[in-house]
């Protein structure tokens, strides 16, 4: 690792880590729904394909093409892959945030929900 890696952005771990999760399952539209029930975020499919494949690039995720369905219009469903290099990702990003989080102890000062 070099000092000059950057580390994963917010949206960037969550669509990592959904994809996880989801194991075989993980698609757009069930990465879309599964961080709308986790997380409460609405993500349009353009920001979440956007991101999909920016990781991809970056080789982070891989990606495979399932076969077509006549549900779907006799299209095929894209089904994404978290790899080694992503896993390592997202082990370096967490352990970054519990170092920064070590001894923090956050006031309850003004802020409500």
């Amino acid at each position: 690792m070099t000092n000059k890696e950057k580390y994963l952005g917010e949206f960037e771990q969550f669509i990592l880590l959904s994809t996880f999760k989801l194991g075989d399952n993980a698609y757009g539209s069930t990465i879309r729904q599964l961080l709308a029930d986790i997380i409460q975020r609405d993500v349009t499919i353009g920001a979440l394909y956007t991101t999909l494949e920016r990781l991809e690039k970056k080789g982070l995720l891989e990606s495979k093409m399932g076969e077509a369905t006549a549900e779907r219009g006799g299209k095929a469903k894209k089904y994404f892959k978290v790899t080694a290099k992503g896993e390592y990702a997202l082990k370096r990003s967490k352990q970054a945030l519990t170092s920064m989080w070590e001894n923090v102890a956050l006031n309850s000062g003004g802020y409500e929900q």
